[in-house]
């Protein structure tokens, strides 16, 4: 039996577009909201990498919560360098991903790649909103920063 989503919801999707449709210079700012999945796929997905990268030269605000900064490893800035590189950063934690039980399962786990690609990763308690701006960056720990994250975008863009 098909699962059926509620009518709203349906035609929200019906307005999808896919990511390499998507343009910088249509927006005026990005927020990957978190979630496993981005691990697996945007983490490598040379249309997302290039999307953030082009956010960046734009000098527009990106953010990404819990998993989402994930899709950040790859992403260099115009000079060439990670995008994380000396900047104040935050994630999904190592404890919070062992205590899902998924640290051996995911790809790599955002705290380690965080802090190898030079961010200055620091972190809250486990489970409560943290959030990290720099710059033009903001990225959130978990799902309790989202609205958070939400919010220093938001400033961002208003600014």
């Amino acid at each position: 039996r098909r699962f059926k989503a509620d009518p709203e919801a349906e035609a929200a999707l019906d307005h999808t577009v896919p990511l390499a449709g998507v343009k910088a210079e249509d927006f005026d700012g990005v927020f990957y909201p978190g979630g496993h999945g981005p691990l697996w796929d945007l983490a490598t997905d040379p249309h997302s990498i290039a999307l953030i990268e082009a956010f960046v030269a734009a000098g527009k605000p990106v953010a990404a919560v819990c998993h989402a900064p994930g899709v950040l490893r790859d992403v260099r800035r115009p000079d060439g360098q990670p995008l994380v590189a000396g900047k104040a950063v935050t994630g999904f934690t190592n404890s919070e991903e062992e205590a899902v039980g998924l640290t051996k399962v995911v790809p790599f786990l955002v705290e380690d790649m965080l802090q190898a690609k030079g961010g200055i990763y620091a972190k809250g308690p486990d489970w409560g909103p943290f959030v990290q701006t720099d710059g033009q960056l903001v990225t959130g720990q978990n799902p309790a920063s989202s609205r958070p994250a939400a919010e220093a975008l938001l400033g961002l863009l208003k600014a």
